[in-house]
């Protein structure tokens, strides 16, 4: 079939909305008319050239949608339902998917970044150009993805909101409940309130954070900050962070979280907890970028941790996650501070780039 989707050909070169083919689905596929997609950071950075990708290639992992059409031995799904589409998909027999780790599945996660579906094939490609990357390249009308990256939500979600869940709400909620274990009446530092940190502090808030300080250098992004939960709020742009961390804590906090993917930045969140604290990385600095930390610091007991998708559990996280959207105990829906149409995508990711949208979200007609 013949639809519309946005191709970028080359880093640092604006995507063009063309007319591109895809192939239908095969045995354990099936093809989603995509309602709404989320513009993240990781697309940018392969926009911007700062993460190693092939191409052509069609962007867009924050996904999600109708059933159209499925393929032959698909039992999960059928047509009509509304799916999200999470950014990871597990093969759920590999041994981090048996042991509860599906989002480092080792089967698939290789394959998945270069774009090749279980199997192999890619079937988005304008002639002999094949455009897929992360399985789902949503930045598209319509997209064929493996039955297990399909889950199912309940049809009063609005899907322009929680297809976020897909990557950047699951990434921060997931990351400090899963990931961190957060527990109840802990300090948290969260450094960077774009998607990512502020799913963060929503999880925070979730997890019963005893006490929230979010960082940023912005002033729009903090007093967001400030009416989904955070106590505390620090303008690194004028005053240093761990310094004011200090003050505020006395001795550090329990735990801390690094959004920004920025490696200045994790060096700082880091040096916001305690002795015996734990800093846990959800940013993606660019490919290539090291990290400088004292030694000793790991001698005295601190820990620095990562997290992919926020380790979550996706069938059995993100339909609770919208639950919990729903039932007004995560608004997610604060997030989103624009929508723009797929002709609009370059703009959308400009303005992600300048830090003026905390998350904006393509919506098709």
């Amino acid at each position: 079939m013949n639809i519309k989707a946005a191709v970028l050909y080359q880093a640092n070169e604006p995507l063009r909305v063309e007319d591109v083919s895809l192939d239908g689905p095969l045995d354990g596929e099936i093809l989603v008319r995509i309602a709404a997609t989320g513009v993240c950071h990781s697309d940018l950075g392969i926009v911007k050239g700062e993460n190693p990708s092939p191409f052509p290639i069609v962007l867009g992992h924050e996904g999600a949608g109708i059933v159209e059409e499925v393929g032959q031995g698909v039992t999960s799904v059928q047509v009509g339902d509304h799916v999200v589409l999470p950014a990871i998909y597990s093969c759920g027999k590999c041994r981090n998917c048996i042991e509860g780790e599906p989002t480092f599945c080792s089967e698939v996660l290789p394959a998945q970044i270069m774009g090749t579906l279980p199997g192999g094939r890619k079937p988005l490609h304008k002639g002999a150009q094949e455009l897929n990357i992360f399985y789902t390249s949503a930045f598209a009308e319509y997209v064929v993805v493996p039955e297990r990256m399909a889950l199912r939500v309940r049809h009063d979600a609005p899907l322009d909101v929680v297809c976020l869940l897909s990557c950047a709400v699951s990434t921060g909620v997931g990351g400090v409940i899963n990931r961190l274990g957060l527990r109840a009446d802990q300090s948290i530092v969260i450094y960077g309130c774009g998607g990512v940190g502020l799913s963060a502090l929503m999880g925070a808030k979730l997890a019963g954070a005893g006490s929230i300080i979010a960082v940023d250098i912005q002033d729009s992004k903090l007093r967001l900050a400030s009416e989904l939960g955070a106590d505390h709020t620090v303008d690194a742009a004028t005053e240093d962070p761990v310094q004011r961390v200090m003050e505020i804590t006395g001795s550090g906090a329990d735990c801390s979280v690094e959004s920004v993917g920025n490696v200045a930045v994790v060096a700082q969140a880091f040096g916001s907890v305690h002795s015996t604290g734990t800093c846990l990385l959800l940013g993606a600095p660019p490919f290539g970028d090291n990290l400088g930390l004292a030694p000793y610091e790991f001698l005295f007991g601190k820990k620095l941790i990562g997290s992919l998708l926020g380790n979550v559990r996706a069938s059995l996280d993100v339909p609770k996650y919208v639950d919990d959207y729903m039932n007004g105990r995560l608004p997610i829906d604060r997030l989103i501070t624009r929508y723009y149409r797929l002709d609009e995508i370059n703009e959308a990711l400009a303005a992600l780039d300048r830090g003026e949208v905390i998350r904006g979200v393509v919506r098709f007609q």
